[in-house]
């Protein structure tokens, strides 16, 4: 039995090749959106219709299987990493997204200075910048003819 098979059981769910293929495409190419998963699993599944893959997308978020990320101003995202408290960095150029660790112990984004007596069990905390591609696309090269010229 796949890893995936486990992990589908093990959350009540009946094991189907379209929950299998979301979740295998999320593992290879995480932070995807809605429009790239289906791509990805039509490309091994073509009879996989859409709304399977937007149903598939749903149940296993409810599931706690998947995790929908909506930075601002962007699209929904799917990522299955959903055992830890990490965060993300988006690139407002491209829209590129990252893993981002918590930086220093145990989960310590989930003690808040003032948490309103609500049990914390969850914090989002995300990065804004620009990645390496965009920052070297943005770096302007200088070119040998304008070394020499003054």
């Amino acid at each position: 039995m796949s890893d995936f098979e486990v992990q589908l059981r093990a959350a009540s769910l009946r094991v189907t090749r379209p929950r299998l293929a979301v979740l295998a495409a999320l593992r290879d190419h995480p932070h995807a959106g809605t429009d790239a998963v289906i791509a990805l699993v039509r490309a091994d599944h073509p009879t996989v219709s859409h709304q399977a893959v937007y149903d598939v997308l749903r149940v296993l978020t409810d599931a706690g299987l998947v995790r929908r990320i909506q930075p601002a101003g962007a699209t929904a995202r799917y990522e299955s990493r959903v055992a830890d408290n990490h965060h993300h960095v988006v690139c407002r150029s491209c829209g590129a997204i990252a893993d981002v660790d918590c930086a220093v112990g145990h989960a310590p984004c989930l003690t808040a200075s003032n948490d309103h007596g609500f049990v914390v069990d969850e914090a989002e905390v995300v990065y804004w910048g620009t990645c390496p591609d965009c920052a070297t696309e943005r770096t302007p090269q200088r070119s040998a003819s304008s070394e020499g010229s003054t």
